[in-house]
């Protein structure tokens, strides 16, 4: 093993060893500064040489199958780091920079998921969501920061489900994040032409019950999945937006109509990801939810209040804070 590749290692080592979930390579001058988020936190982990740097960041590139000699164009990438008995799926992202580039690594452990109840603050709030799949056709769309653990989420009831009913279920995602049993995981590919428009359209010839997109980035893409979900198919995605109620205007912007919501749409799971004292992971999630006759007001323009019985984050955290599940509201 070369210097380099050592280098490389002990790197991936040292954050998986402090629980980091992301690693951040920011050059600046003459030196680079090196980060790890932790608890979703970012936080200072050491300082290279640019000249030390440079060999990594080509190292790392090259591992991910990415164009070393190509520093003028954002790059993505990923391989599979071996860390004794344990498997971890490294995510990589390059940001062109004056005269170098920036690296994020996203560390995405392949360890058998948590149980879906233990992703949760409140269990009655993983207990809905699994109703919500038993549902035969219709969109299901989870949102929220990235990290917040919507691919686990969706990940979790789909396997919940699987254990109890046989249903074809396929995936599209970029990257595939974790094998799953006795589901088809298409890996999305826009280098090759293969966009989630695409395989999403492949899968819907595969008599598909199921589809997970792992994300809505465009308006084809998004139209087209409500069209699936539409045509007799349970599609669950995810989208980014700052909580449920504003889901609804993100779908409305990528030409979504007030129709095909209506029709459509069965729910909306907006995730929060908090630091816990109690969950055996650390953190939890506290989810803002919306179905049934809430769902409907929302979409017609109504804000979901307390006093209809929709909990928004702020009364979340205030009741994980009475019941000491979190340190600050």
């Amino acid at each position: 093993m070369t210097v380099t590749a050592k280098s490389a290692n002990a790197c991936i080592q040292r954050a998986i060893e402090q629980g980091a979930t992301d690693i951040h390579f920011c050059p600046y001058e003459d030196e680079v500064m090196v980060y790890h988020r932790i608890g979703g936190e970012r936080m200072y982990e050491d300082r290279l040489a640019l000249t030390d740097y440079v060999p990594l960041l080509a190292y790392f590139k090259f591992s991910a199958n990415m164009d070393i000699g190509e520093m003028r164009k954002p790059q993505n990438g990923h391989y599979v780091h071996q860390e004794k008995e344990f498997t971890y799926a490294l995510r990589l992202s390059t940001l062109p920079l004056t005269e170098t580039e920036s690296l994020a690594i996203r560390i995405l452990p392949q360890k058998s998921l948590p149980a879906l109840q233990e992703l949760f603050l409140f269990p009655q709030q993983a207990t809905l969501m699994s109703q919500w799949m038993r549902t035969a056709s219709g969109m299901i769309v989870f949102t929220g920061p990235t990290g917040s653990g919507k691919t686990t989420t969706m990940y979790a009831l789909l396997l919940s489900l699987l254990q109890e009913h046989s249903f074809q279920t396929i995936t599209l995602e970029d990257p595939i994040e974790q094998p799953l049993k006795d589901i088809l995981q298409v890996q999305v590919n826009e280098k090759s032409g293969m966009d989630y428009h695409t395989g999403l359209k492949a899968a819907l010839r595969h008599d598909p019950d199921i589809i997970m997109i792992g994300e809505i980035r465009d308006r084809e893409t998004a139209q087209f999945a409500f069209h699936a979900a539409h045509t007799g198919h349970l599609v669950i995605t995810t989208l980014h937006a700052k909580n449920a109620f504003g889901t609804l205007y993100r779908l409305r912007e990528m030409g979504i109509s007030m129709t095909d919501l209506q029709q459509t749409l069965t729910a909306v799971a907006s995730l929060q990801l908090l630091p816990t004292l109690t969950s055996k992971s650390k953190r939890a999630a506290i989810v803002e939810l919306l179905n049934g006759a809430l769902l409907e007001r929302a979409i017609e323009g109504n804000a979901p209040t307390e006093g209809e019985g929709f909990q928004p984050f702020a009364r979340l955290r205030r009741k994980a804070y009475a019941l000491g599940y979190i340190k600050t509201p």
